[in-house]
């Protein structure tokens, strides 16, 4: 069910539902916790799932300055602390997966599982960088729909724009509505996000890492490279998908998971 909470600063809205064990699920950028649904609709009846729009995006707040990833973790940290949920397993997609290695950097006590779906533990490289730095200013000068008609096909695999059109007007609207100075602000911050490659080793919970076989964002290669180095990972590709496969495929990667939630009761 919605609810909202002040926190360091900010108006965090999230969706708190069902009861025990607790999932937080942590969007990607420029997308909602709407993204979610195919994943609360199936497990809001089995377990406790957290919800939020991370700040600057959805019905959050947009902050003052620069959003660090570092900053949306403290959010989360903090939402958890003041629900007294001790314990979760934290489910992120592309920039909610560089969350979510931020979550375990800070505050691994916390982390039950994670499970992380395309998504990348490397920095920025130079070129990159500046790439995002470019990013930022562009989506306040030219807008969210100019953005979205420019990459939206970058999200979704070819059998999904082909042949999912309800799942395309999904994404697009997410897109559409997202605020730019808010998704501008927390590229800017992106642009400065570490690199977690030489954390991985040294990840000691369960870790499922999720990746669409069409992924041109973060390619299978990425998946199989954080898994060489995370011990006793679990890699799942999923077929006829991209770099959203839980909308683009939500009963495979739901079964997936369930799985891997069974897997570490």
């Amino acid at each position: 069910m919605k609810q909202h909470m002040k926190i360091r600063g900010i108006n965090v809205v999230y969706d708190d539902y069902g009861s025990g064990e607790t999932i937080v699920f942590i969007h990607g950028q420029p997308f909602n916790r709407s993204m979610w649904d195919p994943q609360v609709a199936a497990f809001k009846s089995s377990y406790r799932l957290i919800v939020p729009d991370l700040r600057g995006y959805g019905e959050s707040e947009i902050p003052a300055g620069i959003t660090l990833l570092d900053e949306l973790a403290l959010d989360i940290i903090h939402l958890l602390e003041a629900l007294k949920i001790t314990k979760a397993t934290f489910v992120g997609l592309s920039m909610g997966g560089q969350v979510v290695f931020e979550l375990y950097r800070l505050a691994p006590h916390l982390c039950n599982a994670l499970v992380l779906a395309d998504t990348d533990a490397k920095g920025e490289s130079a070129q990159s960088y500046q790439a995002r730095l470019q990013l930022s200013k562009d989506l306040v000068e030219k807008g969210m729909s100019f953005y979205t008609d420019q990459h939206l096909h970058q999200f979704l695999g070819k059998t999904t724009m082909a042949e999912k059109p309800a799942v395309v007007a999904d994404l697009r609207h997410m897109m559409v509505a997202t605020n730019p100075l808010g998704a501008s602000l927390v590229q800017r911050g992106r642009a400065e996000r570490r690199d977690h490659t030489l954390m991985l080793p040294d990840i000691h919970c369960p870790v499922l890492i999720v990746v669409g076989e069409e992924d041109g964002f973060t390619p299978v290669a990425v998946a199989k490279g954080m898994q060489e180095h995370i011990k006793h990972a679990q890699l799942v590709v999923i077929k006829d998908a991209s770099h959203m496969p839980n909308m683009e495929q939500p009963e495979i990667f739901n079964r997936h998971l369930e799985l891997f939630l069974q897997g570490i009761k």
